[in-house]
């Protein structure tokens, strides 16, 4: 008997060292009858041993970092990987509906899965998974070797080392040629903003609300945010999509309408913010490429057109009422906040009243009411020469208690720019720890596309000499402009009550002024604080000038911390 385990554990051996080097996405554990109890405790173990190493995944050659959700090995030997990291890690289209059921999608494939369950549709065609959609901690983990294939990846897995691969298959899959959120449950209900000028508000909202649908199906109060915020102004005055993006970064909204309904001319500032915003990308201009991959992989855009309409009955030679169809190709400049559901590239020229040179439409979301356009959606012709001009998704939200502590000066967010007349700059801030805790993420703007950044640590800041001996602890990259909330690899214990700073080098292709600063720059912004922060500015990282006193101004760099303790969701 001793002899049979013998040789079936080598045979069970054999098979993983063969396994482990295969490049097909179907990876899976061939067991014979005789040995089948024992190959099932031998591939638990085996995966015990991976977890506790740790799994180390490499996406095209480059090891992907996991600050939060670590992928793992199953008792069956599959490697689950965490849902809410395959959109960017993969480049797909990944939603979770509230009845457990999970699309996720790329080019023409389309992969339906359901929790706790190994049965998988993928194109129509039910298959068995190696193992079932497992939920941990709140989170959902995916048997990645399954799918891979479909997501254009060969799947390769190294027990020995506890090391996945992934390699992509083709070049990167195209987008399909019509999409439209509203067929995916990927919008919320369509509302009116009246009289006021709070477009800017309910499209900002509007495409934030998306990066949560189907999961979740919030709706969010514009008038918090145009009351309630760090600037000087009224429902009358209009704003922009960065004073929504200053307004969520610095932890004042959003909330629910419920919390602040609309149009009753009051507000509160009691209300705390019920999510966090983490992340905003901001798509460079025209780039309509750009624009329909954020809307696939996070959800709408928000964008601005230029409009003589200012409700639902009103006139306008640029629509076709009957067509829900828009297009202006004037000189006027962009007047109206608006945002992006879908795209048809095949969507006909004919449907508007000033015909462009060719076919093609965005499917945009209003706030004038079910009865403008088609039940308050309308169709935006490509050519049209101010959509896509300016663009926003806010592509990542955390819950409310995602971080425990803010610590920022820049209530209004970016206002301006400073630098030195190159791409690159060094920009520091300063504060005063509370007790007990660890600094675990830092924000600040990419102010242009493919800024590279190195995050450094002064843990205990003793006068501007000390942020020369700072101790780097991240570094990477971010493909879009746009406000980025990098979490470190290691939280950083502080001192209580202990001044530390955060040291950021930045650089920016092309700028010369790299760094997002908030500073009075009109009528707005008269509420500006410059009292509020203690920031630096360095061309080399070595000699510091103050930014309130020499350039009266604060950085846009915020920390945000736990308390030492804190449950970590890590697997």
């Amino acid at each position: 008997m001793k002899k049979f385990w013998i040789t079936a554990a080598a045979v069970v051996i054999t098979i993983f060292i063969i396994v482990s080097f295969t490049t097909r996405p179907d990876v899976q554990i061939i067991r014979s009858d005789s040995g089948k109890d024992y190959a099932s405790e031998f591939v638990k173990d085996l995966a015990d041993m991976d977890n506790r190493k740790g799994i180390r995944m490499y996406v095209e050659d480059e090891e992907i970092s996991f600050p939060e959700q670590n992928p793992y090995m199953s008792s069956k030997g599959s490697l689950m990987f965490p849902i809410d990291l395959l959109t960017d890690t993969f480049n797909c289209s990944t939603q979770v509906y509230d009845s457990g059921n999970i699309l996720i999608e790329k080019g023409t494939n389309s992969i339906s899965l359901y929790v706790n369950s190994a049965s998988a549709r993928i194109n129509g065609t039910i298959i068995e998974m190696s193992d079932k959609v497992q939920s941990d901690q709140g989170r959902l983990y995916v048997p990645i070797q399954d799918i891979a294939e479909y997501i254009n990846y060969y799947f390769s897995m190294d027990y020995s080392q506890a090391n996945a691969a992934m390699e992509q298959i083709t070049e990167e899959v195209k987008l399909p040629e019509r999409y439209d959120m509203r067929e995916l449950g990927r919008v919320t209900p369509i509302r009116n903003q009246g009289l006021y000028g709070t477009c800017w508000a309910f499209a900002s909202l509007a495409a934030l609300e998306t990066t949560l649908t189907p999961t979740e199906n919030l709706v969010f109060s514009p008038d918090h945010m145009t009351l309630s915020n760090s600037f000087r102004l009224t429902q009358n005055d209009g704003g922009e999509y960065t004073m929504a993006i200053a307004y969520m970064a610095s932890w004042q909204g959003p909330v629910y309408e419920s919390d602040d309904p609309y149009g009753d001319g009051e507000t509160t500032d009691q209300v705390p913010a019920r999510r966090h915003l983490e992340e905003a990308q901001i798509i460079a201009e025209k780039d309509y490429e750009g624009i329909k991959q954020a809307i696939y992989k996070y959800g709408a855009v928000e964008t601005s057109i230029y409009t003589q309409m200012t409700t639902a009955n009103t006139y306008s030679r640029y629509y076709n009422q009957e067509q829900a169809a828009y297009y202006y190709d004037q000189e006027a400049t962009c007047n109206h906040d608006i945002i992006i559901v879908g795209w048809d590239d095949y969507y006909p020229r004919s449907a508007f009243t000033i015909l462009p040179e060719h076919d093609g439409a965005f499917i945009c979301k209003n706030s004038w009411g079910t009865e403008f356009g088609e039940g308050g959606y309308f169709y935006v012709s490509y050519e049209d020469v101010n959509i896509g001009k300016t663009n926003v998704v806010y592509s990542k939200l955390g819950p409310a208690d995602n971080f425990d502590h803010i610590y920022q000066s820049d209530l209004l967010g970016w206002t301006g720019l400073l630098g030195y007349g190159r791409e690159d700059a060094y920009f520091a801030n300063v504060y005063t720890a509370g007790e007990k805790e660890e600094l675990a993420a830092v924000s600040f703007y990419a102010t242009d596309n493919s800024t590279k950044y190195k995050i450094f640590v002064v843990p205990e800041f003793n006068g501007v000499e000390s942020l020369n001996s700072r101790e780097l602890v991240k570094e990477g990259a971010f493909e879009n402009a746009g406000y980025y909330t990098v979490r470190l690899d290691n939280a950083i214990p502080l001192s209580d009550h202990v001044d530390y700073a955060i040291v950021v080098y930045i650089e920016t292709p092309g700028s010369i002024h790299p760094i997002a600063i908030e500073y009075d720059a009109d009528e707005r912004t008269k509420e500006f604080d410059i009292k509020d922060g203690e920031g630096y500015i360095s061309l080399y990282g070595r000699n510091w000038a103050s930014a309130e006193k020499e350039k009266t101004c604060n950085l846009c760099l915020k920390a945000f911390t736990n308390n030492i303790g804190k449950s970590d969701a890590k697997h």
